[in-house]
């Protein structure tokens, strides 16, 4: 489809203003008043015809003061190659304009959709991930079915890893990372990208599983126990097969004999031990069962041991 961009400027003659003065009992009126007077009168003196005729829109582009500039479309390949020459030198923002360039000017078309994933990859290569994030979510909803989808879904996913924070901070982002990579597992498990996933995807659980150890040891040393345990919790039947798992465990056994509940302290000890055995975590949590004579025991009733069941690790 052809566009063109028109750029007009437009401006009353002199010319035009020097035959209002001539006409000044026309200029004191209202414009209702003298169109009305133009209906009713059959004939108009010369100049009151030409001051009106000056409001007609249409006459403000006549003249030579008012031409239309047309600028043609670049073709789309022209467009397309242009973008990969700005990638290849590396001027990222560069590319993501030209190509978001093809998106706009080929709509409905093999281009927009070539266009908006290109800029995306643009984006993210820049480091502008929540422009990479915006254009991905775009891509997904228009074409969910294109054989690029999964493409898109790596590079939303990606925007989001690269943008996790130390663990202190608020792990929004790492969420978001994971919930992508989960999705391109479960709905694309034979694609490149579907490995990779795996892999970020349990990098991501495990740093929200960090965050939540962190608060929870802080409830601990706190001696708040009961808001300890509710995040230790969080870890094992969210995130129980990430490293965090063992030492969440002894620190429930800590909490629970803190709270004098020695029969989940127990339980956790020996969850412990049965699913990790060779964990530094087991042996200190042996060791404060045995100062309070206590022996590592699993209550099958306990939501611990139910926990690990469900997961298939008890």
């Amino acid at each position: 489809m052809d566009r063109f961009h028109f750029r007009i400027s437009s401006a009353l003659s002199s010319k035009t203003a020097g035959k209002k003065r001539q006409c000044g009992r026309y200029g004191a009126l209202p414009a209702a008043i003298l169109f009305a007077a133009a209906i009713a009168a059959p004939s108009r003196p010369a100049c009151a015809e030409s001051w009106l005729d000056s409001l007609n829109p249409l006459n403000l582009f006549s003249g030579e003061k008012y031409k239309t500039k047309v600028e043609p479309d670049v073709p789309a390949e022209d467009l397309y190659n242009q973008g990969l020459a700005r990638l290849h030198s590396k001027d990222y923002e560069g590319a993501a304009k030209k190509f978001g360039e093809l998106e706009k000017q080929y709509p409905y078309s093999q281009w927009q959709r070539k266009g908006l994933l290109m800029t995306t990859f643009s984006q993210y290569q820049n480091g502008s991930y929540d422009d990479a994030i915006a254009s991905a979510k775009r891509y997904i909803g228009l074409y969910p079915t294109s054989s690029d989808i999964a493409y898109a879904y790596y590079l939303e996913a990606m925007s989001y890893y690269n943008q996790i924070p130390e663990i202190s901070r608020d792990q929004d982002r790492a969420a978001k990372a994971a919930e992508m990579f989960s999705q391109i597992v479960e709905k694309f498990p034979k694609s490149e990208y579907a490995d990779d996933a795996r892999y970020k995807l349990q990098v991501a659980r495990d740093q929200l599983a960090g965050k939540e150890m962190l608060v929870g040891r802080y409830y601990l040393n706190r001696q708040n126990y009961s808001a300890a345990i509710n995040r230790f919790r969080e870890v094992l039947f969210k995130y129980q097969t990430t490293r965090h798992a063992e030492e969440a465990l002894l620190r429930l056994t800590e909490a629970y004999l803190a709270l004098g509940v020695p029969s989940e302290a127990q339980t956790a000890a020996a969850v412990l031990g049965h699913n990790f055995p060779d964990s530094i975590w087991y042996k200190d949590a042996y060791a404060l069962l045995q100062k309070g004579g206590l022996e590592p025991h699993e209550d099958q009733d306990s939501w611990i041991s139910k926990a690990f069941r469900k997961m298939g690790l008890g």
